[in-house]
């Protein structure tokens, strides 16, 4: 892997690469149930949702936790994410916890292991498609983070990959975050000593880049 990663950053540098390679071992958080009586959002993710090489409860799915709690919007959170997850391995595991959760919004981070992988680009979007579809079936509202690819994967596939999360945002009609990464990208101090994984500083940039695509979708009154 850090052959592999070396590679990639002399290839295309540190920046968008962090959006790609999450797919290092590591021990995910399970999900706590949350309180029944609030509805409930899922993040089904990998590493960089996962909080990864970050002291526990400092990511930004934790941030956001607290940010609803401040804003006394009240929503519970369940941080389904798994590092080195895949579309596939997120869309296996999906209708296990709308079954379990039933929650009122699924956020979709998922995509970039797959491309490391050498998955192609038609299986990768049918299982977002499924992921997708089978959370509003459960009648949850779904946020779509999407994903880039290094150039050296040559810029057909860089842009088909890239291009394809705004489509299905489109076609499903589905609020899109283009990339996770926005803001810190280019600032090497936001990444931790591996240069793919963000910073505990770096995490409140990303809950600002998610947060726009999700607040809409909040119910503030009380839940019924």
């Amino acid at each position: 892997m850090r052959a592999v990663a070396t590679a990639l950053t002399t290839a295309f540098g540190p920046a968008v690469l962090a959006a790609t390679l999450f797919s290092l071992p590591f021990p995910a958080y399970a999900a706590n149930p949350p309180e029944q009586a609030k509805p409930v959002i899922v993040v089904l993710g990998d590493s960089i949702s996962a909080e990864y090489g970050l002291p526990r409860d400092t990511g930004w799915v934790a941030l956001m936790r607290q940010r609803l709690t401040d804003e006394r919007i009240d929503y519970s959170v369940a941080n389904a994410s798994i590092s080195g997850d895949t579309t596939s391995g997120g869309r296996a595991r999906l209708p296990a916890l709308l079954q379990r959760l039933k929650p009122s919004i699924v956020i979709v981070e998922l995509g970039a292991n797959d491309a490391l992988r050498g998955v192609p680009l038609a299986t990768t979007e049918d299982n977002l498609r499924t992921i997708i579809e089978q959370a509003q079936q459960g009648h949850a509202k779904v946020v779509l983070i999407g994903m880039y690819v290094p150039p050296n994967y040559g810029p057909d596939y860089t842009q088909k990959f890239h291009g394809l999360y705004g489509e299905l945002s489109k076609q499903l009609r589905v609020p899109l975050v283009p990339f996770l990464l926005a803001g810190i990208a280019d600032k090497p101090e936001m990444f931790q000593a591996d240069q793919i994984h963000p910073t505990q500083q770096a995490q409140p940039v990303l809950l600002n880049n998610v947060w726009p695509a999700i607040k809409p979708l909040l119910r503030t009154s009380s839940p019924h």
